[in-house]
């Protein structure tokens, strides 16, 4: 640990509201598979079971295990559809590093929101670096929580949205085991399985998740995958105390590690070609990869009295590296070596040919000829090793207590979090040509000419967070601080030697201290037994950067809503209103743009108001058959408040969109179950967005309407079969046009599968 750690911080830690559920969704699975039998304590979660996300005073959802088993999700883009508020970027078409976005915050690398497993900070470097480049494997993912408005302020660093915490499989209660195999489109093939138990006092679990695909997606003049091979294991011990003992304690302890190659690319189509066909790739991206792999370890100790309090402690430690060697753009006339080349953007140049304009003395016509694979000059195309090593680590605690005072009853908690983070960038940029529609390489770089830098993060943060239950009644005010400290170290990367750290090759550095206090109240009024009213306010903050002369991203956010629940149907209608006093741009890769990784720029005053509008309800036929439905809508307007210049933001007027937040989104499901059988069905529409505040011409994606269909077949106890088409229509948009061009979303896909319980 970092020197700056005190001893007594290793009894310190911030955790949002921990419960421990007595069980995640027991009707999920049948008695022998998953998620049927749990322990007293298991996966640490925001808020314990799915019912209590309806008691939270502030926006809460939860998507279980039996959401997730309906459609056999294994993404979390087609998990977070059904959840209000929340939007998504498409950018690969399998979610492997989703762009997500709640209430309109920025979707880019969802660094935005606080992202969390088990209730463990989970993005690479969450301060230093927020963009999660590194995502979990969500087919080994139990549920989904997301968390917004004032009960929010529990999580950090990022509060303007909210939270998504994903949970870990549970450890059973006696020995079982499960088995899941499944094969479908692209020669796409997974495997999960796990098996746990032990005895009263010691449990287990040992997990495994196998995912391999070709890829949907074909590379002009080669016949090479497009797709993905992604291994993840985990493990987890449990050690508890008499059940009966005054003072009840356990121990866990998590062991996860997972590794990914996958042939996914930043460069899309121009609009004409993805008209022609949405699925092609350019030869040009024919080498780009990324490679990545991600290990955790995490020690929680657990405390409980007999008289209602807790305490809860954890130390953590995320170790993830990355190699996106990827195309980064083209020296149309040509290039030396590295050091010399003039990068101009693909994005430019597929904006160039969309709009039959030159560039850089090249005609659009040259230009597209170029993508199609016509020979270029020596060194005029580079591809860039985006090599980056990351940490992220920390110690936390959160106490709870249960307090009555005459009709007055308290569930009271409060945390405190050490955490500290890293992102070490050294990359390389190697010059290549086209001859004869293939890549041919001139001049290998030197590791660290594409970038040589390091950034840190250190933060304390606390909180309290009262809920308040009195007569019908439930107030949670809440208050949250964060102390962050940000560095940031430069070297020289046109040296004889890049990579050099001496001091003879310092460029510059960079420190910014922050100090925010996040203050928060919301309200629950019962009007009768089955109508709520909600409403809160609080104050948003975003994780820093450490660019000069950009301001915190902050802003207040409201919301008001009614909950309505008979034993047949639930209701929520939920108005939110976000006011940036400052919405941030953080320049990346991924951006699409010309401007320097990591620079930051001002968006100004930004306003969101929005409607969030769930609804189920269980229809019952003659036959037997139960028809479970669900209807989630969402409707957001982001608008720019001010009229400025940007090279992030390019020419902004007042009334302009904020990109990439839709207007209208979509999702319903229907459901057939009798006895062994059941059938889900449901669409998906979501509107189009402006990809840049001016929402001109080819700066639009495409509305779509996505339909998934699946059918279950349980043959005993034990075993289960099951079939899903996703994307049944088979319609093709253009879902995104960043980083470099239009892009695609996942065709139509077959799926079959097998489950064994034992």
């Amino acid at each position: 640990m970092h020197d700056r750690i005190p001893a007594v911080a290793f009894l310190l830690l911030t955790l949002p509201l921990q419960a421990y559920a007595d069980c995640h969704d027991p009707e999920a699975l049948a008695s022998t598979m998953p998620g049927t039998e749990c322990a007293r304590l298991e996966t640490m979660t925001i808020f314990g079971q799915a019912e209590t996300a309806r008691d939270v005073a502030g926006g809460a959802s939860v998507v279980t295990a039996m959401d997730l088993e309906e459609l056999e999700i294994t993404d979390v883009v087609r998990a977070l559809r059904r959840v209000p508020g929340v939007s998504l970027q498409i950018e690969d078409g399998w979610a492997l590093r989703p762009n997500i976005s709640i209430r309109g915050t920025a979707t880019e690398r969802s660094s935005r929101v606080t992202l969390m497993e088990d209730s463990i900070l989970i993005a690479p470097a969450p301060y230093a670096a927020s963009s999660a480049y590194y995502f979990p494997t969500f087919g080994r993912i139990h549920s989904v929580e997301v968390l917004k408005g004032p009960a929010a302020i529990t999580q950090g660093p990022s509060t303007v949205g909210g939270a998504i915490n994903m949970t870990s499989t549970p450890i059973p209660d006696s020995n079982r085991g499960y088995l899941q195999g499944e094969y479908g489109s692209n020669n796409t093939w997974r495997v999960h399985g796990w098996y746990g138990g032990g005895s009263e006092r010691a449990r287990f679990l040992v997990e495994t998740h196998q995912w391999r695909s070709d890829g949907y997606q074909t590379i002009d003049r080669s016949s090479a995958d497009t797709g993905l091979d992604k291994r993840d294991y985990l493990a987890r011990l449990s050690f508890s105390s008499d059940p009966a003992s005054t003072i009840y304690q356990q121990l866990d302890i998590k062991l996860q590690y997972s590794e990914e190659e996958s042939q996914q690319s930043y460069l899309g189509l121009t609009d004409a070609d993805f008209s022609n066909n949405g699925l092609r790739r350019y030869g040009a991206s024919l080498f780009d990869e990324m490679q990545n792999d991600h290990d955790q370890v995490v020690l929680t100790w657990r405390l409980e009295t007999q008289t209602g309090s807790g305490l809860t402690v954890s130390a953590y430690n995320n170790d993830t590296s990355r190699a996106w060697y990827k195309t980064e753009g083209i020296d149309l006339d040509g290039s030396e070596n590295p050091q010399s080349f003039r990068r101009t953007s693909w994005s430019k140049v597929i904006s160039a040919v969309n709009r039959g304009e030159s560039l850089d003395g090249a005609s659009a016509g040259e230009l597209q000829a170029i993508l199609d694979g016509a020979d270029t000059p020596e060194g005029s195309i580079q591809l860039r090793n985006n090599s980056r090593e990351y940490y992220s680590r920390g110690i936390q605690l959160v106490f709870d207590s249960s307090i009555r005072a005459g009709s007055v009853f308290h569930e009271l908690q409060a945390g405190l979090r050490y955490h500290e983070d890293q992102e070490d960038r050294l990359q390389r940029n190697d010059n290549y040509q086209q001859l004869d529609g293939q890549l041919v390489l001139n001049e290998p770089g030197l590791e660290g000419n594409a970038g040589n830098r390091v950034q840190d993060a250190n933060a304390w943060a606390a909180y309290i967070y009262d809920r308040i239950e009195w007569d019908h009644w439930v107030l949670t005010p809440g208050l949250r601080y964060e102390n962050i400290e940000l560095s940031r170290v430069r070297w020289n990367t046109n040296s004889e030697d890049p990579s050099s750290r001496d001091p003879d090759n310092f460029r510059d550095s960079r420190e910014n201290n922050f100090d925010i206090w996040l203050p928060g109240i919301g309200a629950l009024y019962q009007l009768n037994s089955s109508l709520r009213l909600v409403a809160g306010v609080h104050r948003g903050f975003a994780t820093p950067t450490n660019a000069p002369g950009v301001d915190p991203e902050e802003s207040v956010n409201y919301e008001l809503g009614l909950r309505h629940d008979t034993s047949r149907s639930s209701l929520e209608a939920m108005f939110f209103f976000n006011d940036y006093e400052n919405l941030v741009g953080v320049c990346t890769n991924s951006s699409g743009g010309d401007c320097e990784p990591g620079d930051a720029f001002n968006g100004d005053a930004v306003h969101i108001p929005g409607l969030e509008l769930t609804f189920s309800y269980l229809f019952d036929t003659e036959s037997g058959w139960e028809l479970p439905f669900q209807l989630v809508y969402t409707w957001m307007n982001a608008e720019f408040q001010s009229s400025f210049v940007s090279d992030y933001f390019g020419q902004v007027n007042k009334g302009d969109p904020v990109p990439y937040v839709p207007e209208n989104q979509l999702w319903a499901s229907l459901g057939l179950e009798k006895n062994a059988w059941s059938f889900y069905f449901s669409a998906n529409y979501v509107g189009s967005v402006c990809t840049e505040a001016s929402c001109g011409a080819f700066e639009k994606t495409e509305s779509a309407t996505i339909f998934d269909l699946s059918a279950h077949y349980r043959i005993n106890d034990r075993w289960r079969l099951y079939a899903l088409v996703e994307n049944l229509s088979d319609e093709i948009y253009v879902a995104a046009r960043d980083p470099y061009g239009a892009r695609p979303n996942k065709p139509r896909t077959f799926l079959a599968g097998i489950k064994f319980g034992f």
